[in-house]
This record gives structure tokens, C-alpha cells and sequence, in this order.
């Protein structure tokens, strides 16, 4: 009983604590389907809900603002089908004008009117072409990297490894001017190659891979050796079928990584051709800085596909996991 009451309390606290990680994402998902007019109400907070008052004389019917309140009559602006004034300080009979609650009420064309004010579709492939490009090059680099580390004996090994590790430990902004000044020498700034290069080596997912290849039994080379398998012929029969989930892994970090990548590509680059999401989000909310609905609604179009790629992969990310702690 005591087991079943500690579970339950352990279960419970994560998962009160796990509500309070999600609702920032709820209330971004929500105000990105609210109109601007509702959001500055401040009436909903969780539960889009448009409300507005209808002028109807018995003839037609038309969308109105209330601007002051005189009793039998009403002052209002008359608005066109754009939501436009078309007639302003209008009274009207109090009695003619209705109010309508719409609840919830949501407005996808939040989405749509942000993709096309800036242009995310630039943002998008060049995100996508970046990222890409480093996981090819961090996947391939990693693998030799990790092999050499964990299966092969050479002088200064050891100090090597923890030399990359402590390179772990260094912020970005650190190396950032050197960065530059070096991307500077070789003209490569303000190009694919200043955000693409540089990050084809990643220090975590060689340390990943070094982890994974320690706890594979010993005896599967020495018999690939007696076989007479050479050392990339392991590498691609042996190391690499066994290397699925942690491959997985380390391409979901990469990618998200790259994804979310900020102070590199602003610093590296300068032309809006070359902008990735996030970059092109932040130039986004300059424009848009009073216009809290839109940029809601592409902060949730621009996390949407790395959320998904996690779900997709989080069996693998669990299994890499559970075997990175394994030793020989």
C-alpha cells in the first residue's frame, strides 16, 4: 500500500508539473485563433470567444461599435463587410442593437495572414536546406569521430575526448566574434556555407555515439576481425544496423537544434534570402509587434514540424537513451 500511495503521489506531481510546462503552448495556440479585437479585450484567456454587437433596423443588419451608451439611443460606428467604418457617430435606438457571442470562435485565417506578411516559405526551405545539410554532415563526422574514440587505441585518446567535452561547456557567444572574424578570412560570410559548415561537427552526439559503441560486447569485432571485416566494413555491417535508434536520436537534436538555431545565422547573415524561421520570425515580430495574434500564429506554424518529428521519433529517443548508460 505504501509502494501504490508513493507511485501515486510521484504520478500525480508529474503530472501537475507537466500541465504547467504545456499551458504556455496552450495559451499560444489559443490566442493564434483569436481576432486581435478579442485578444485585447482580455476576456478569454484559454477558450477563443468573439464578441460584437449587430445593428438590425428590421431591413438589414449590419456589424457595429458601440461608442457611447445615451440611454433609448446608442452612438456607434457602422462597419463595411471588411470590418471597415464605413459611417461614423451614428445613433441608433438602443432597442435595435444586439449583441452576439461567439464561443469558441476561431480564426485560422490568423495563420494564413501571417504566412504571406513576411515570406516564411523562404524562411522555411532555407531551414530546411540548412538542416538538412548539417545532419548529413554531423551524422557522418560523428560516427567516424565516436568509432575512432570508443573502438580504437592511439596516444592521447582520453585527453582528446575530454577536450571535446569541455568544448561543451564553452557558450555560443564565447566564440562568436572569433567565429566571424574567421567566416570573415574566408569570405564565407553572408552564404549557405557560414551556416552550414561550422555546424556539421556536433561535440554531443560524437559523445552519444562514443556511449553507444562502448556498451556493444566486445567479442562482435573480434570475430568480424577474425573474419577478416576491415574497419569500415564494421563500421557499415556491424556498427551501423545495431546504431538505428541512436541515429534517430541524434538526428531529431540535430535537426531541432538547427531548427532553432538564432544568434549563429542572425550574426552569419545579412540578406533576407538567406534567413532561416527563426531569424525571419524575429524580423516578424518587429513588424508585427502590435499584432499578438499573428505572431502567435507563427510561432505555432514554426514549432509544428519539430513536434512532430518528436513524436514520430520518441520510441528511438527512449531506446538510445536507456542504452547510453551502459558500459562493457
Amino acid at each position: 500500500m505504501t509502494n501504490t500511495l508513493r507511485m501515486s503521489t510521484i504520478y500525480f506531481l508529474l503530472t501537475i508539473f507537466g500541465l504547467f510546462m504545456i499551458l504556455p503552448f496552450i495559451w499560444m495556440i489559443s490566442t493564434s485563433l483569436m481576432t486581435q479585437s478579442e485578444f485585447n479585450k482580455n476576456e478569454a484567456i484559454f477558450i477563443p470567444k468573439e464578441q460584437y454587437h449587430v445593428w438590425e433596423d428590421g431591413i438589414q443588419s449590419k456589424r457595429i461599435l458601440v461608442v457611447m451608451d445615451k440611454g433609448d439611443s446608442t452612438v456607434v460606428h457602422v462597419l463595411n463587410k471588411e470590418l471597415k467604418i464605413e459611417q461614423e457617430y451614428l445613433s441608433i435606438p438602443s432597442s435595435q442593437i444586439r449583441e452576439v457571442i461567439k464561443k469558441p470562435s476561431l480564426s485560422w485565417d490568423n495563420f494564413k495572414k501571417a504566412f504571406n506578411k513576411v515570406p516564411f516559405g523562404i524562411y522555411f526551405a532555407n531551414t530546411l536546406y540548412v538542416s538538412f545539410s548539417s545532419l548529413i554532415g554531423v551524422l557522418l563526422t560523428s560516427f567516424l569521430a565516436a568509432y575512432a574514440l570508443a573502438r580504437m587505441e592511439f596516444k592521447g585518446k582520453n585527453f582528446i575526448f575530454l577536450l571535446f567535452i569541455s568544448m561543451m561547456m564553452v557558450p555560443e557567444p564565447i566564440y562568436l566574434i572569433s567565429s566571424y572574424m574567421l567566416l570573415d578570412k574566408l569570405s564565407w560570410l553572408d552564404t549557405y556555407k557560414a551556416l552550414i559548415v561550422p555546424w556539421c561537427v556536433n561535440v554531443f552526439t560524437i559523445f552519444l555515439f562514443r556511449q553507444h559503441f562502448k556498451s556493444l560486447p566486445k567479442e562482435l569485432f573480434d570475430a568480424a576481425m577474425i573474419d577478416g571485416a576491415s574497419t569500415f566494413g564494421m563500421l557499415w555491417r556491424i556498427i551501423l544496423p545495431l546504431s538505428k535508434p541512436i541515429i534517430a536520436t541524434a538526428s531529431v537534436f540535430s535537426l531541432i537544434g538547427s531548427w532553432n538555431s538564432f544568434m549563429w545565422p542572425l550574426v552569419m547573415t545579412n540578406r533576407p534570402e538567406l534567413r532561416v524561421l527563426q531569424v525571419g520570425l524575429s524580423y516578424f515580430n518587429q513588424e508585427a509587434s502590435t499584432q499578438t495574434t499573428l505572431l502567435m500564429a507563427a510561432s505555432t506554424f514554426s514549432i509544428v514540424p519539430i513536434l512532430i518529428l518528436f513524436f514520430l521519433a520518441q520510441k528511438q529517443i527512449i531506446a538510445s537513451a536507456a542504452k547510453t548508460g551502459m558500459k562493457d
